[in-house]
Parts: structure tokens; C-alpha cells; sequence
């Protein structure tokens, strides 16, 4: 049975500006997860390979966020137990389709890029 301090549940309050909190509540709601759930998962997924050096104040690793995927197996194993070959791969590619939807929805929204269904795909609109 797992440790009290383990399964409690406390609260924690941000602030946010008003369309950062709705582009958040649009992409849970897509997720089908509640706010709680996506913010949780979100800082969670953020957190990984993320280890700051307090004497030098960066990253241990070249790209803030990034890590290896021997890193990504052992977050992941650690976090989920024993899996099989297919779970590990759906992880692995559920959390690339996750950063993936994210970063479209960024370049669409930054008008860099938009899905014509003309052309079969994602283009750009700054001209490259």
C-alpha cells in the first residue's frame, strides 16, 4: 500500500494570463483530462531531464528539456512499472504526438504554418 504522503492531494494556485489559462483548458478538454490532470502531467512532463546545477545555475544537459532516450524508458519505467514492448512504444509516441499537437498549434496560432487540405498537409505561410 502506498505511503499517505504518496497519494494526498493538495492544492497549488498559479496565475496565468487569461488566454494561457484558456489554450490550457482547450487542450485538456481535448485530452478528454481535467484542468488538475493536464497542468499535472504538463509540469510533470516538463520537469524531465530538466536537473539544474545549483553552482552553475544551468542545465546538465546541452538542450534544457531534452534527454536521452535511455533517460525517457527509465522516467517512464519508473513511473508506470513493468511494461511491455508495445507500452513502451506507445508511451514513448503518445508523449512525441503530445509535444508534436503542442508545437502545431503554436506555429498555427503564431499564423507560421496552416493545414490546407488542397496541398494533403501542414504548410508553411511565411513563404519557405
Amino acid at each position: 500500500m502506498a505511503d499517505a504522503d504518496e497519494t494526498e492531494l493538495t492544492a497549488v494556485k498559479t496565475y496565468v494570463p487569461t488566454y494561457q489559462k484558456a489554450a490550457w483548458k482547450e487542450h485538456a478538454d481535448r485530452l478528454d483530462m481535467s484542468q488538475s490532470e493536464f497542468l499535472r502531467t504538463m509540469v510533470q512532463a516538463g520537469r524531465r531531464g530538466f536537473e539544474l546545477d545549483p553552482a552553475e545555475g544551468r542545465s546538465e544537459h546541452a538542450t534544457p528539456g531534452g534527454e536521452g532516450l535511455e533517460d525517457r524508458v527509465l522516467a517512464i519505467l519508473s513511473e508506470r512499472g513493468a511494461l511491455s514492448w508495445d507500452e513502451l512504444v506507445d508511451a514513448l509516441s503518445g508523449d512525441l504526438e503530445d509535444r508534436l499537437d503542442e508545437a502545431l498549434s503554436r506555429l498555427q496560432d503564431e499564423n507560421r504554418l496552416r493545414y490546407s487540405g488542397r496541398d494533403g498537409g501542414y504548410v508553411r505561410t511565411d513563404g519557405n
